[in-house]
């Protein structure tokens, strides 16, 4: 168990299990299943693959009974850095049961017998790291774009429901809880902030939306890259494993990740003449690979679905954002939980673009009900006022004649 967990000890200073006080919500919950989940499963395949203690020697070769140590060391590092091979016409469990061949894909082959070589095992833990990055990297953008500009106008205000002293205190766990006067400063500069820059909110929700689109396009691109890192054999391997054993009663499994395969290893004799040696190769690696390819196959497939019902989602969002007063009371209800009046949202989200109405959400999401209620009742009051100043503006330049 201690070598378990001193494998994945380089993860506990890079993967934040617990939400701090001053975290802010900048994305949703599909956009966390690509930064945060799959990049985290990557990683942890990553060192599955590079852990030896697991599953010890990442291959084995033996080429006869007279090799020395040192000669097996040498065709052991040869055969893995090179690649190692299996017989099609062999890959057949009968054969192995009627004692024709020792192991599937393992026999006798002449030099027009089709093989299929094996040397993907080499790049796993590479491709597995690269494709982490990959997962990560809409998110680090975004991030970026982003800038800080949520976290400088909400933070502070998470326990501001709290604050019924005209003075702060903090709480025996280190939660801080801010007097009236700092809530309603906060709430202020929020409202000001907002006001300030309605209409002009667009580029922060592009960027997002792009961003949203970046991750649904990178998780298809995955599958495909995926399927041509293993030869074509990922996109159909969920079918090959619902479909079973065929006519060669072969697990697809052992197939596409075989646990033994065959290497030719030349070497000088003492005479100078060429030997070949025959060896059999015992490919412990792949005990681990076809668990985790199998696991992301899955994976990638319902997270390429939930990654596209959100682009859905955003859709509708821009499209019923100013016109439906249940669809608003619904989106900040799960945004907020709490009983705010949607009636001012509504007043609110008629003057708002759609980048205006999304910035508000995230606002809603990192607020406490009852701020968020005091807020929106403040920012319909503002708005209300500029329009009745538009109106009285209007009026003046176009007087009414009897």
């Amino acid at each position: 168990m201690t070598t378990v967990l001193g494998v994945f000890s380089v993860l506990k200073d890079h993967v934040k299990l617990k939400v701090s006080q001053d975290a802010v919500a900048i994305d949703n919950m599909v956009f966390k299943l690509h930064y945060r989940v799959t990049f985290l499963i990557l990683l942890i395949s990553t060192l599955l693959v590079t852990a030896r203690q697991f599953i010890g020697e990442h291959i084995r070769c033996i080429a006869g009974p007279a090799m020395t140590d040192d000669k097996i060391k040498v065709i052991n590092t040869y055969c893995f850095s090179t690649s190692t091979y299996t017989v099609v016409k062999h890959m057949n469990q009968t054969s192995v049961e009627l004692g024709e061949i020792a192991h599937p894909g393992v026999g006798p082959a002449s030099k027009d017998d089709s093989v299929v070589h094996h040397a993907y095992y080499q790049w796993v833990p590479f491709v597995l790291f690269f494709q982490a990055i990959l997962f990560y990297a809409p998110h680090y953008l975004w991030r970026n774009v982003e800038g800080g500009r949520l976290k400088t106008l909400v933070s502070g205000l998470h326990m501001a429901s709290l604050a019924l002293r005209d003075s702060s205190f903090s709480t025996g766990n280190g939660i801080t809880v801010p007097s009236t006067n700092e809530r309603n400063e906060k709430i202020q500069q929020i409202r000001a902030a907002f006001i300030n820059r309605i209409h002009l909110n667009r580029p922060w929700a592009y960027y997002l939306g792009l961003c949203e689109v970046l991750n649904f396009i990178n998780v298809l691109v995955q599958i495909y890259l995926t399927d041509w890192f293993l030869g074509g054999a990922f996109l159909g391997l969920g079918q090959a494993m619902a479909q079973g054993t065929g006519d060669t009663n072969m697990d697809p499994l052992d197939i596409i990740f075989p646990k033994m395969t065959k290497c030719v290893f030349h070497m000088y004799g003492p005479s100078g003449t060429i030997q070949n040696y025959d060896a059999l190769c015992v490919m412990a690696l792949n005990i681990v690979n076809e668990k985790i390819y199998v696991f992301l196959w899955y994976w990638f497939i319902i997270l390429s679905v939930i990654t596209g019902l959100g682009l859905v989602w955003r859709i509708l969002t821009m499209v019923l954002h100013s016109r439906s007063v249940l669809f608003n009371k619904l989106v900040f209800t799960m945004a907020c939980p709490g009983k705010n009046n949607p009636w001012d949202v509504l007043a609110v989200t008629h003057e708002c673009h759609y980048g205006d109405w999304l910035f508000l959400y995230y606002i809603a999401k990192n607020l406490d009900n009852y701020v968020f209620k005091e807020l929106i009742l403040k920012v319909a009051e503002d708005l209300q006022e500029r329009r009745q100043a538009r109106f009285s503006l209007l009026q003046e330049k176009v007087p009414l004649t009897g």
